[in-house]
């Protein structure tokens, strides 16, 4: 399997798991949302490593490169709750989505080499999620003030940067499921010494729990596949197709909540899907 079916696969995980945050937040305490949606996630892996054998020593190096990883993590996490819980997803996609060309030149800057065309396909991508949003209709009506929307949306996206670029720096330099592992405890270490200093509470509420369950599941898919990539060629591919979760979230709104979809935003999936296609070349 190539980094960039992982990166497609964690993409339309990530498009589910948003669809649910967008509605969730409205009304369930935000920080207990994500804590149970990482401790589900967390689950999900361990049980992954212990059908996998997957439990392995990690080297110092490898361990230290994990937990700045979590930290990203969690920061990206709370990033993309935030700018979900205001929305609208026409303004927040756009930016978390930028997060390829942090990644792709991560990789310039450590040595790997990166062709003008392949750039080109990266800006492709980026464009065509940017316009599919961007035109996506906000059913709320009312949007609240933009600056602190785009705040928590622009440390999305710098948090899904550092999580991808350090978190696969580790998997190559170990394996990728330890890694994984860190990286998730690391998250919920400090979401949990957050909410405790903040006095937030804990718990969701049971009528939350199965769909954020469902959440949880699909993040610890994807943020594995991205995590995996990084044993194979070309790993920042994983990231920048994994960075479509915002055109997948607007498309599995049309398939499933009939949200309408306009012709240019059509033109603007063919246009990502393209620069994909390129890539997977």
């Amino acid at each position: 399997m190539t980094a960039l079916t992982l990166g497609l696969i964690a993409a339309l995980c990530w498009g589910f798991h948003d669809i649910c945050v967008r509605f969730v937040s409205q009304s369930v305490p935000l920080l207990a949302s994500l804590l149970v949606v990482l401790f589900v996630g967390l689950l999900f892996h361990l049980g992954l490593m212990v059908a996998l054998d997957g439990f392995r020593p990690l080297p110092g190096p490898a361990l230290g490169l994990s937990v700045i990883s979590g930290g990203f993590f969690l920061m990206a996490s709370l990033g993309l709750y935030g700018a979900f819980q205001r929305g609208p997803v026409r303004l927040v996609a756009p930016i978390i989505a930028s997060f390829p060309i942090l990644s792709v030149g991560w990789a310039a800057v450590t040595g790997t080499p990166v062709h003008p065309l392949q750039w080109l396909a990266v800006l492709a991508i980026v464009v065509g999620v940017s316009v599919v949003a961007a035109l996506a209709r906000d059913d709320a009506g009312v949007d609240p003030p933009k600056a602190r929307t785009i705040a928590y949306a622009t440390i999305a996206a710098l948090g899904f940067a550092g999580t991808f670029a350090f978190g696969q720096w580790a998997a190559v330099l170990s394996s990728d499921l330890p890694v994984t592992l860190v990286t998730r405890l690391v998250a919920i270490t400090l979401l949990l010494a957050l909410m405790a200093w903040q006095g937030l509470p804990f718990w969701p509420g049971a009528r939350a729990i199965p769909v954020l369950t469902l959440m949880g599941v699909a993040d610890g898919v994807a943020l594995y596949c991205v995590f995996s990539a990084g044993e194979l060629p070309n790993p920042q591919y994983a990231a920048v197709a994994a960075s479509t979760f915002g055109l997948l979230t607007i498309v599995l709104a049309w398939a499933i909540l009939r949200e309408p979809m306009r012709i240019i935003q059509w033109i603007g999936c063919a246009l990502a899907f393209g620069g994909i296609g390129y890539l997977a070349l």
